[in-house]
């Protein structure tokens, strides 16, 4: 009988994610690990974090490295495994392989005859295929060896090892997402389980972590969904509980084919090294194939996002992941960084295009200073903050910083023809630069700052007749581009010394 209640009544919520370290941490990967983190948030329940190592070819510790600094960039945290609490450590297959924990469901099988060895040899097999492919038959092993016995060692050691599938009728189950879900039992044939008494293949291992891990909903998605018939009738031959399944929709690309490297990034370090705050793809995972009660609703902290989660608001339909509407997203938490934040990340960013040097490391980031080697000169995290104050309010991505305002950490170049206003005269423009020179010469250090400059400017620009007859140059002598902050901020954080320069190198332009 399918169990068809999500929660039973005073059931313990245990849920895993069981990923294999054989890549990079995929954003598919991570949001059913955040559904699975949410699901156990909202219950009080327990989540469990399991590296399926078991493709000893395959696997690398690399990825499993990659697979754990990337959830806990997303601050979805585990809650129990091996090392004390709060510094758990994953479980690891292949150490519970060591353990002998899966040897000895294998023999149990094996004693009960529910399990044999197999030793067709891979031509055998691929005939047999064929001739079922000619028939168009299911693909299935039916094994002339199932009702055999062997204690023979040559044989034992060629063979690999079996579940003798004596299912006649459907398997079925119920899934929390898609409802009534039924398989033909009888086209899963003899499916291999472990290639040796001490190396399990995935379907087994997954049946016994999970049994003894106690884990009561699989949450993963619906690719997983063909892998179900198999781990049901494995429980039932072991007697084991069955969890109950939720199945998620697949995320998909923007022209709505399944996620892959040709829709762009795909992988949660490639967005965190874009710049993507752990909080904005947190949120916007959330969102691919769950809505918040207000359907309307997008940006939610996590809390909320746990408070509100629930299995009954998870889609059918596929998900799509719009890079668009993730850097919209990224953009508004960006605002809500206070500077010193948003400079304290943004930092590595300027570091690595050698912008900017630390001169004397601290711990405090606010205490060190910093060398400008593109202009010669040191200083302080009060100046940085005020570089990516100035951008706050534009960039989408921390990886954009650096594009637009690199004009104030080195020197600049423009052609002089982007300095004219409209139809100004080259003597006009050269006068108004002379006029700049002499106006901010007699600005005091003291009172450099972008209000007091902008009442002293303001009224002399509007006497030109034309305001933009000198904040046009102005702004162009001091950041060489086309589109840049206002010429105010620009000189706040540039200073009065390279400000001057500035418009005394756009006025030699000229000569």
């Amino acid at each position: 009988m399918k169990n068809k209640e999500l929660l039973s009544k005073n059931e313990t919520i245990r849920v895993r994610m069981a990923p294999s370290p054989t890549g990079s941490l995929h954003v598919g990967t991570a949001r059913a690990a955040l559904f699975n983190y949410l699901f156990a948030k909202h219950y009080d329940g327990t989540f469990i974090l399991r590296i399926e190592d078991t493709d000893t070819e395959r696997s690398d510790e690399k990825w499993e490295k990659d697979i754990i600094e990337g959830l806990s960039w997303l601050q979805i945290e585990w809650d129990e495994g091996p090392g004390k609490k709060g510094t758990y450590g994953p479980y690891r297959q292949s150490e519970r392989i060591k353990e002998g924990i899966y040897t000895k469901y294998i023999e149990k099988m094996l004693e009960e005859g529910s399990a044999f060895y197999c030793w067709h040899t891979k031509e055998e097999l691929q005939k047999e295929r064929e001739n079922q492919q000619e028939k168009k038959e299911a693909p299935r092993h039916l094994c002339g060896y199932r009702d055999l016995h062997t204690t023979d060692e040559e044989k034992i050691k060629q063979s690999i090892i079996r579940f003798k599938n004596e299912t006649t009728g459907p398997v079925e189950f119920y899934d929390f997402v898609r409802g009534e879900v039924s398989f033909d039992g009888e086209n899963l044939g003899d499916f291999s389980i472990a290639k040796s008494i001490n190396e399990p293949l995935y379907n087994f291992a997954v049946v016994v972590d999970d049994y003894e891990m106690k884990v009561s909903h699989v949450i993963r998605g619906e690719d997983h969904i063909s892998n179900t018939p198999r781990q049901i009738v494995l429980q039932k031959a072991l007697k084991f509980d069955i969890p109950k399944f939720i199945h998620l929709p697949l995320i998909l690309g923007t022209d709505k084919s399944k996620l892959s490297k040709r829709h762009g990034a795909t992988s949660v370090g490639e967005y965190k090294d874009m710049g993507y705050l752990s909080e904005a793809l947190f949120n916007f995972l959330s969102l691919l194939g769950w809505r918040p009660s207000e359907d309307e609703k997008e940006l939610m902290p996590k809390d909320e996002i746990i408070k509100e989660f629930t299995v009954e608001r998870i889609q059918q339909a596929g998900a799509v992941f719009d890079v668009e509407k993730l850097s919209w997203m990224n953009g508004q938490y960006i605002r809500n960084l206070s500077t010193e934040e948003l400079a304290t990340k943004c930092m590595p960013y300027f570091i690595d295009k050698n912008l900017i040097e630390i001169k004397n490391p601290k711990e405090n980031i606010s205490d060190a200073k910093f060398k400008i080697p593109g202009l010669g000169t040191e200083r302080d995290f009060e100046w940085f903050k005020g570089v990516v104050a100035m951008e706050q309010e534009r960039i989408k991505k921390l990886d954009e910083i650096t594009g637009v305002t690199e004009f104030l950490l080195k020197d600049i170049d423009y052609e002089k023809s982007l300095l004219v206003w409209k139809d100004m005269s080259v003597e006009e423009l050269k006068k108004i630069l002379s006029d700049l020179n002499v106006i901010l010469e007699e600005i005091p250090k003291e009172n450099w700052n972008k209000e007091n400059l902008r009442e002293i400017i303001m009224p002399k620009a509007e006497l030109t007749g034309s305001r933009g007859k000198m904040l046009w140059p102005l702004r162009v002598a001091l950041s060489g581009k086309k589109a840049s902050p206002g010429p105010f901020e620009i000189m706040e954080v540039i200073g009065k010394e390279e400000s001057l320069n500035r418009v005394t190198q756009a006025h030699k332009k000229l000569v």
